[in-house]
């Protein structure tokens, strides 16, 4: 009960880190300048790092206690299989019932992708997807290999670390690459919509009083 509490607590921290924005301005054909609001995390950064730390954070406390409290002894088997297993649980049947979940008849969200047939689930950045793919394959590879000796020599465990690094820069930099592929002009008219009508017309009576900052939106 007290990991639960504090994964929880632990959690809600990390949902509020990733939930900061930065405010940044952008100029349209015609020289207007317009603010908005953009995450100052990256999605795929944060998923691979806070949220998965969060999300873990009961087994990877499990597999700290059980570790530490038998140091020099043979180690506990509940904190490596709770992590083998949590891994296997989201790779495995997390992923085959969001899959089986969306039918045509409740795939009708407003946001959807149009390009898609209704009840089709659809990868949107295959790059970011086929390396976080090959990586977990090849964790499972790499702890049969480190592990095949009965023991965990430091050149491992650094080596460990180092690969959960190199994992991140190279999603990272295949998620940028993504990004660079689509339309600058479409993602500028996005960032339009996301002001409410209320904002737009606030904005409308400072321009016409003449107390228009070029920090803020303009229509």
């Amino acid at each position: 009960m007290g990991i639960g509490i504090i994964a929880e607590i632990f959690m809600g921290a990390i949902e509020k880190i990733t939930a900061k924005k930065v405010v940044k301005t952008a100029t349209l054909e015609g020289g207007k300048e317009f603010s908005y609001e953009v995450d100052f995390w990256n999605p795929t950064v944060a998923n691979l790092t806070l949220m998965a730390l969060g999300s873990s954070a009961p087994e990877i406390l499990l597999n700290v206690v059980g570790v530490a409290g038998l140091l020099g002894k043979c180690p506990d088997e509940l904190g490596p299989s709770t992590i083998v297993g949590s891994a296997s649980f989201n790779l495995l049947v997390i992923s085959g019932v969001s899959i089986y979940a969306v039918t045509e008849e409740n795939d009708n969200a407003e946001d959807r992708d149009t390009t898609t047939p209704q009840g089709i689930k659809k990868i949107n950045d295959m790059g970011v997807f086929t390396i976080t793919a090959v990586c977990s394959v090849w964790a499972y590879v790499w702890l049969f290999i480190v592990v095949a000796d009965n023991g965990v020599t430091p050149f491992e465990a650094w080596f460990t670390f180092a690969m959960f690094a190199i994992l991140i820069v190279a999603a990272f930099a295949a998620d940028k690459y993504n990004a660079s592929q689509g339309d600058n002009e479409i993602d500028k008219e996005k960032m339009l919509n996301e002001y409410t009508a209320m904002e737009i017309y606030r904005e409308l009576i400072r321009e016409k009083q003449g107390t228009h900052s070029k920090d803020e939106i303009s229509t």
